[in-house]
């Protein structure tokens, strides 16, 4: 069993930064490939970016790419999320999930275990 947990959320205003990070625990994080999702009101959960597990390839949403960055440092089981030049339409609850193939994927039934979400929010 693998527990996620995601924190960083917030307020930000449009064009800030946030960094959301995401701590795994229970299972051999180094081998996981590892999303970020996020959903917003009254929509459906989307992919946002992923990570291998190693040598660590990525993938965007091309809604995010060239703005939002995903890492990942093994030692400490943690997942990252840099989120840069933020947007209104950012605004959502963010999900990190694992997935035993260290391949990346973007589809959300992909995915094994999932984050309770950390809420970011961007004002304009």
């Amino acid at each position: 069993q693998v527990q996620l947990v995601e924190s960083g959320g917030g307020l930000v205003q449009a064009g800030g930064s946030l960094r959301l990070s995401c701590a795994a625990s229970g299972g051999t994080f180094s081998t996981y490939a590892m999303g970020w999702f996020r959903q917003a009101p009254g929509k459906e959960r989307e992919f946002v970016a992923a990570i291998s597990w190693s040598p660590s390839s990525t993938y965007y949403a091309d809604s995010v790419k060239g703005r939002f960055t995903i890492s990942r440092d093994n030692a400490k089981n943690t997942v990252y999320l840099q989120m840069n030049s933020l947007k209104p339409e950012d605004t959502a609850v963010y999900y990190c999930a694992s997935r035993g193939s260290g391949n990346i994927a973007t589809r959300l039934s992909s995915y094994d275990y999932w984050g309770q979400g950390t809420q970011v929010t961007v004002s304009s």
